[in-house]
């Protein structure tokens, strides 16, 4: 579908475009000077949640992540709204004013956007921001050895269809939607702190689909520890019942020939790092000699980081028990 860009825009005719044409990743960056590059990403989605103002909410903070996953600090933002005709003011007016709250809580303006008519709503945000081209975080920037933090659990998609089944308890959506408009600004900042230069988002092609990302893009292997990753509280309950969203299995269909499971994960667990996350974690590369300061430094902080893998030299995706 995107073919045509890469006959029409060659990487070779615009050198100050640094990310954005090559391999796939969280932004375009577009460099400015030495020490100065534009981060430029949108994002947009239908409901997740029932509640407006949430899903407003969650849709800015899945917005901004992208920029937040390159090392860069967002300052500006549109809105991109498809909306019912039918569709009370008031709902309408909870799910921009969401976004706007949470663009503030990160420092963000929102300067406008674009509305048009739908049948099924649909929002999210353009975002711009700055990033020292020095310290950017790319997919292809992780290398073997490296250790891989992640800044989110995960199984927001298998709760969030459970949700739409009408089985999600109270308490189940409060600590997924809690999850999910948290911004991810705090982990970036260690990032950039640290001198990190791997990392992504996770977000709807799964953990295991960005991790077949990075690791592409680096020309290196993942290998993922089952007992180390994070998961929400309610996530194996309903992947034991199968309610995951159509996405995941899009993503077990196009990653699965990449990974190797332990034989003792079950096929529900394996779908788990197969779902689709919406506003998930940052991924993020540590070298082995600042991952233990790295992880220090994160709990000082009480930023939400958990050590789930590393990166191999051996190509491929791997999950041990």
């Amino acid at each position: 579908m995107l073919r045509p860009l890469s006959s029409i825009f060659r990487p070779e005719d615009y050198p100050d475009l640094l990310v954005g044409l090559d391999l796939a990743d969280d932004a375009a960056i577009w460099k400015l000077d030495e020490h100065n590059a534009l981060v430029a990403t949108t994002d947009f989605f239908t409901p997740v949640v029932d509640d407006p103002y949430d899903y407003g909410a969650i849709a800015a903070a899945n917005s901004l992540s992208d920029v937040y996953a390159m090392g860069g600090k967002p300052f500006l933002a549109l809105n991109i709204a498809a909306l019912p005709p039918n569709l009370p003011v008031e709902i309408s007016s909870a799910i921009i004013r969401g976004a706007a709250e949470k663009a503030k809580e990160a420092g963000v303006v929102i300067a406008g956007g674009h509305t048009i008519q739908d049948k099924e709503p649909k929002f999210g945000l353009v975002v711009l921001g700055f990033v020292d081209p020095h310290k950017m975080l790319t997919k292809g920037g992780i290398r073997p050895k490296d250790r891989l933090f992640l800044s989110k659990p995960l199984g927001f998609g298998v709760a969030t269809t459970a949700h739409k089944r009408g089985l999600l308890t109270p308490e189940e959506l409060q600590e997924v939607t809690s999850w999910m408009k948290q911004l991810n600004r705090e982990a970036s900042k260690l990032a950039v702190k640290f001198g990190l230069h791997g990392g992504t988002d996770v977000t709807g092609f799964s953990l295991l689909g960005h991790a077949s990302e990075m690791a592409a893009a680096a020309g290196c292997g993942i290998s993922f520890y089952w007992q180390a990753l994070p998961f929400i509280s309610s996530a194996g309950k309903y992947a034991e019942a199968y309610t995951f969203p159509g996405g995941a299995f899009d993503n077990q269909q196009y990653f699965e020939r990449n990974i190797t499971f332990d034989p003792a994960l079950s096929e529900s667990q394996r779908m788990l790092l197969f779902d689709p996350q919406t506003s998930g974690g940052l991924l993020l590369a540590v070298p082995p000699e600042k991952s233990a300061a790295f992880a220090e430094a994160a709990q000082l902080a009480k930023i939400a980081l958990w050590q789930v893998g590393e990166v191999t030299a051996e190509k491929g995706i791997k999950v041990a028990v």
